[in-house]
């Protein structure tokens, strides 16, 4: 058998934890299951990842990626301030939609993580990269169209994205979509108030949220 690195391991076992924690959950996720999804020794999992955790930790971090990932390309660089909020909220709402599983996987790591200490730098990690990828791109955008930020980018990210975290459990739990859109349209317009706009129903793009009319 042709020896494989550490380095082209690593993906290929990520997406095996991934896939099979999806599927049964992170409690399932042992060295042994994670190398016998893959089809390899367990021996190879703790060459790659040093620890369990540390298998963990990439898990988090290629799932942070990845969503950060979609919502950055959705990024509008012609609109006006409150019109590019509503725009990134709706994208962010999308990955909720689209993938749910892994919303799920990430809050099981998360809730996993805070009670294991070798992974609470982890979770630390997750969201300071979650808010300064938002923070940045509230930024940004004050910057581009001239808009005056009354609050730190930073304070408006987190009160905006702990909304999100809420909304997600509750579809994920009890979804509505309905409710959910409701919900959503009134969040964008209490952060967007927040970030010294005016205080209104703020429009968000309903068909980017849901993905409803696009085949994208």
């Amino acid at each position: 058998m042709a020896h494989v690195s550490a380095a082209e391991r690593r993906p290929q076992l990520i997406k095996a934890a991934i896939d099979l924690m999806t599927r049964e959950g992170v409690a399932a996720g042992s060295t042994r299951a994670i190398a016998a999804e893959l089809g390899v020794a367990q021996a190879t999992v703790h060459y790659t990842f040093g620890t369990k955790e540390g298998l963990y930790h990439a898990v988090m971090e290629q799932l942070t990626d990845e969503l950060v990932a979609l919502v950055k390309r959705a990024a509008p660089t012609d609109l006006g301030f409150e019109e590019t909020l509503s725009t990134l909220a709706a994208a962010m709402w999308r990955t909720v939609r689209d993938q749910p599983s892994s919303h799920q996987l990430l809050g099981e790591l998360t809730l996993f993580a805070l009670r294991t200490p070798p992974l609470r730098d982890a979770v630390e990690s997750h969201y300071r990269n979650v808010t300064d990828v938002a923070a940045g791109l509230i930024a940004e955008t004050a910057d581009r169209t001239g808009h005056t930020l009354p609050q730190p980018a930073t304070t408006i990210a987190r009160f905006f994205l702990a909304g999100v975290d809420g909304l997600t459990t509750q579809h994920l739990a009890m979804p509505d979509e309905e409710a959910e859109w409701a919900c959503l349209q009134a969040l964008v317009s209490a952060s967007v108030t927040l970030a010294g706009g005016r205080l209104h129903l703020v429009a968000v793009d309903r068909e980017l949220a849901t993905g409803t009319g696009s085949d994208t």
